[in-house]
């Protein structure tokens, strides 16, 4: 139980990372830290009742969400060669601060919550709201298109974490089928990024509003 909190609790300080850091690369690294953490998540909450379908997605979690995923982004980063995230619509600090105020209250929600499913699912549950939260945030508050699919891969994790700590009995084809849609929607996402650059020599995706049919 000790390491998951651990797990849960270094989950809870990726989120904040992402929330205080304007540079690009330093979120990418926190998504692939976050898959790492994801595919260890799995294996411990289940370690008692280990399966080989448990043990494939802790490792398909680790080798798509910790690096093919972020080996994606990266180089989409450099084919649009943008470091960072300069004028973001909230900034960095009132976003720690709504960061804060938001891990608050779900933690309260979660005291507050019956769950069926292991001891660690009551701990699991705020973390999952929280991470789901910063990567909505992050999607609504970013100008830079690669951000926005940095926050899409947050809030997909905090649903992860959702599944490993709550519904252990959803079958592996599902499980690894989500994993697919992930890694496609990502990859037709740099591309986008890479084609939206080469046209308009930025990837500022608030830009786009003012294009004209």
């Amino acid at each position: 139980m000790d390491w998951i909190h651990v797990v849960l609790v270094a989950l809870v300080l990726s989120n904040l990372l992402a929330l205080g850091s304007s540079r690009i690369g330093v979120c990418i690294r926190v998504v692939a830290l976050q898959g790492w953490l994801l595919g260890a998540l799995t294996m411990l909450v289940h370690a008692e009742h280990l399966t080989v379908r448990l043990g494939l997605l802790a490792v398909a979690n680790v080798v798509v969400k910790g690096a093919v995923i972020p080996w994606l982004l990266g180089r989409a980063v450099r084919e649009a060669e943008v470091r960072r995230e300069v004028e973001p619509f909230v900034g960095y600090t009132l976003s720690l601060l709504f960061g804060l105020s938001a891990l608050v209250g779900f933690r309260w929600l979660g005291s507050r919550l019956e769950v069926a499913g292991p001891e660690a699912s009551r701990f699991a549950l705020p973390v999952a709201f929280f991470t789901i939260y910063v990567g909505s945030f992050l999607i609504i508050t970013r100008r830079k298109a690669v951000s926005q699919v940095i926050g899409y891969l947050v809030m997909e994790n905090g649903i992860g974490v959702v599944g490993v700590a709550l519904v252990g009995g959803v079958t592996m084809l599902v499980e690894l089928g989500m994993l697919l849609d992930v890694f496609v929607a990502v990859f037709v996402m740099g591309i986008a990024i890479c084609h939206i650059n080469r046209e308009f020599d930025h990837i500022d995706a608030d830009r786009l509003n003012l294009l004209k049919g």
